[in-house]
């Protein structure tokens, strides 16, 4: 049976209570941004030893979930399971929202964002960062194709076109996510990020964050809209890739640890990130292992986890999110905090802090810019869903509507 889609009219007041919750945060971001800016990084946490905190953290965890959120799109389209092709559309502009989000974010955080456009017309492709900006700019550009092949009606009847769209999009979210993650895996100065896994861990992460992100947002609509957009048998299927995609995440964490460890060179940093380093240890095993990925699992395997439907469903969703976030926070925060090791086998001390270890505390303006990120992606796809067809009609409701 051929899907209906419609726009989203009717708005409960817990709707509008979420759209005035986000536009109060990005406000307040914006304004985080510009006392940064006019204050410069001392107003912050960051120092000459720690250059990306805490706002980097949310822009590179988003950067990596907007690949992933592209997920439901390419299982419907590249790999032909029907099932999922009710929510392909809403997964194209989520993973374009979450990336507006993300970039914001990163742009604001760096400092004189109008130089931006330098970046973009003067480039050193000797940097990954150079490649980032077309991998970031083709990305959209391929989903925003990806879209209108979905909707409009003339595309739509041409099977190779779709198709030839789908998988292009397909791989060039894994190019992208590649790319997020050579970002630390190029830098050998740094040694808890100087590792080939990076780039495999992204992208599981990828498929596992965004995932979440759009169960999490398809279980919101559903209260919205008053509909069962997800029965029993999607609630199996997405608890079984949340399954998967959360297994190979650890998986990867393990052997990224363990690899690193096994090496001399590198074992002081492994130490300090899982046993002697203070706050990280302790945002690693409680907030990204047991919190974040263990509980979600645990509730995933429970036998009644069908049974409660989406609540169960939409707290793994959250909880896996907050691992995700700890997960970036460790590999981001944790990574700097270590002293680069600029003369091998000698110890390295001067007053301006070389061969100590780095403090960060991250501060109020900080958490505001990150979390805005999150908000503007949220009100991107609040307002996609209200002048575009792209919620599923899956059965009869009272709740008004536009069929696509």
């Amino acid at each position: 049976m051929k899907t209906r889609f419609r726009t989203l009219t009717d708005h409960s007041g817990l709707f509008w209570a979420m759209i005035a919750t986000n536009v109060v945060f990005l406000a307040l971001g914006l304004a985080a941004a510009l006392f940064m800016e006019s204050h410069g990084h001392i107003v912050t946490g960051m120092s000459n030893s720690i250059v990306w905190g805490l706002p980097h953290v949310f822009a590179v965890f988003l950067v990596v979930s907007a690949s992933g959120a592209l997920n439901v799109a390419s299982i419907s389209s590249v790999f032909n399971r029907l099932a999922y092709k009710p929510y392909a559309r809403l997964s194209g502009v989520l993973a374009v929202a979450l990336l507006a989000g993300g970039l914001s974010v990163l742009v604001l955080d760096l400092g004189r964002p109008e130089r931006v456009f330098i970046a973009m017309t003067h480039n050193n492709f000797r940097s990954i960062f150079a490649w980032n900006i077309y991998l970031y700019s083709g990305f959209v550009t391929i989903v925003a194709t990806y879209l209108f092949s979905m909707m409009d009606r003339g595309a739509s009847r041409s099977a190779a076109f779709g198709k030839g769209v789908a998988w292009t999009a397909f791989v060039w979210r894994l190019a992208l996510t590649t790319g997020t993650g050579s970002i630390f895996g190029f830098l050998i100065a740094r040694e808890a990020y100087d590792a080939a896994i990076m780039a495999p861990l992204f992208i599981a992460a990828s498929f596992l964050y965004g995932l979440s992100f759009t169960v999490a947002v398809l279980l919101t609509m559903t209260r919205e809209t008053r509909e069962e957009l997800m029965d029993g048998e999607m609630i199996s299927k997405f608890s079984g890739l949340f399954l998967i995609f959360s297994l190979t995440v650890l998986f990867l964490t393990a052997i990224q640890y363990l690899t690193r460890f096994y090496s001399p060179a590198h074992r002081g940093v492994e130490l300090f990130l899982l046993w002697n380093g203070g706050v990280y240890p302790l945002v690693f095993w409680i907030g990204q292992i047991l919190v974040g990925t263990l509980l979600p699992i645990a509730i995933l395997l429970h036998s009644r986890t069908r049974e409660r439907g989406p609540a169960a469903l939409m707290l793994v969703s959250v909880l896996f999110l907050f691992g995700g976030l700890c997960q970036f926070y460790v590999i981001i925060i944790g990574g700097q905090a270590w002293p680069l090791d600029i003369f091998p086998g000698l110890v390295a001390s001067s007053s301006f802090g070389d061969g100590a270890v780095a403090q960060y505390f991250p501060t109020v303006p900080e958490a505001l810019l990150g979390i805005s990120g999150v908000a503007l992606a949220m009100l991107l796809v609040a307002l996609a869903i209200r002048v575009l067809p792209f919620v599923p009609v899956v059965r009869p409701s009272a709740s008004t509507g536009t069929p696509a």
